[in-house]
């Protein structure tokens, strides 16, 4: 056998391999069932319309009970804690101060050189 015929020998199996293979892959998606669409609650739209509100009041939103709140069982539903921590990261942000302080070394502003 020469080298062309098993090159072109080569080229059939493998373009019947790639033919196999997209008939194999093409019957799988047909066979699997649709999942079916879940609506969110009207819970978690009630929810994200004051979170939203929250994001509309800008820094204001950081001093208002109800974005703290909000924040909190976000936060809590998000990271999948029970209600005991939620309960215990609420008391925290409403009653704790803050304890953000400025940080020690504050850049220097720009001087212009007098010429």
């Amino acid at each position: 056998m020469d080298g062309k015929t098993l090159a072109r020998i080569g080229v059939v199996i493998f373009v019947g391999a790639a033919v196999a293979a997209a008939i194999v892959e093409r019957s799988q998606k047909e066979d699997s069932p649709t999942e079916a669409v879940t609506r969110p609650s009207p819970g978690v739209d009630a929810d994200r319309a004051v979170l939203r509100r929250c994001r509309d009041l800008g820094e204001g939103a950081a001093r208002d009970p109800l974005c703290l709140r909000a924040w909190a069982e976000s936060r809590r539903r998000f990271l999948g804690q029970g209600e005991m921590s939620a309960t215990m990261g609420h008391a925290r942000t409403e009653s704790a101060p803050s304890n953000d302080t400025a940080p020690a070394a504050q850049p220097a502003p720009a001087q212009t050189e007098a010429r």
